[in-house]
């Protein structure tokens, strides 16, 4: 009689074990949740011939876990695919190489920027596709930028400011 229960537990576990694999290769291995953004690069074109706006979407997926608002600095730093190279677009970063941190409080949006600022004096800078970047979200009215430094022009109040070194 032991031995007859002990063969029934066996089948038992053989037919579970099958069942677990067959679900697992059903269901595959878990994948991340991702979320679309969408990304503001300058069109060389439109700028060359003066046709605004210069700064044109494009579509990135990121982690769902991501804050938005950063995983759009993060992939603008990481400039344009291949594919949109060819297109003419390009991320304009004033020499600037990335971001340290960001901060949005009180509808304020305060980017940090990293590496030196070369903005040659000229008119269209970082500026303009970081703030189409971050103005696209309610949350943010006005954005700062910061220098490598820590300064911007009109740090207090709601408005938007620059660092001095991106002047014409």
């Amino acid at each position: 009689m032991n031995r007859r229960r002990l063969v029934l537990y066996f089948a038992l576990f053989v037919v579970a074990a099958c069942l677990t694999c067959f679900i697992l290769v059903r269901i595959g291995p878990s994948r991340p949740r991702l979320a679309k953004i969408t990304v503001y690069f300058t069109d060389t074109n439109r700028f060359k011939e003066g046709t605004m706006p210069f700064e044109v979407p494009v579509e990135r997926l990121v982690p769902a876990t991501e804050k938005r608002p950063a995983a759009v600095l993060t992939e603008f730093f990481k400039g344009p695919t291949a594919e949109e190279s060819q297109r003419g677009l390009a991320a304009i970063r004033s020499g600037f190489t990335g971001f340290s941190r960001l901060e949005i409080q009180d509808g304020i949006a305060r980017v940090y920027l990293t590496g030196s600022c070369a903005s040659g004096g000229a008119a269209y800078t970082i500026a303009q596709p970081l703030m189409k970047n971050l103005l696209q979200f309610k949350e943010i009215k006005y954005v700062k930028i910061y220098d490598a430094a820590g300064t911007t022009e009109t740090p207090e109040g709601p408005s938007n400011s620059i660092p001095e070194c991106l002047e014409p």
